[in-house]
Formats: C-alpha cells, structure tokens, sequence
C-alpha cells in the first residue's frame, strides 16, 4: 500500500509544481506583453517627432551634405 501511495503523492506533487510553474509563465508573458506595447508606444511616438522634426527642413528644401 505505500507504493501506490507514494505514486499519488508524487503525480499530485508533480502537477502542483507543473501548476506553479504555469502561473509565473502566463504572468511573465502578460508582463512581457505590456512592456512590449509601451515600447511600440514610444517608438511610434520617437517616429512622430522625427517626422515633424524634419517636415520644416523638407520644405525649406534643406539637404544634408
């Protein structure tokens, strides 16, 4: 009777840690997802300003030499 026993105790054992083991990666991949959006944020952001920034010297007909 104990093998049997120590088999459940082992498989519950080994589901739990499996269970752990799942959580932390599904918070890790929400947290890598949010990092990611704030960074395609920023980028788009950078793209904009860099746009604008040489929206005036396009018009002035300002070349870089």
């Amino acid at each position: 009777m104990f093998w049997p026993m120590l088999a459940i105790a082992l498989g519950f054992l080994g589901i739990s840690v499996l269970t752990v083991l799942g959580i932390k990666v599904f918070i890790e991949a929400q947290r890598l997802g949010r990092e990611v959006a704030r960074t395609t944020e920023r980028i788009n952001r950078a793209s904009e300003d860099l746009e604008r920034a040489a929206t005036g010297p396009a018009r002035a007909g300002e070349t870089l030499r």
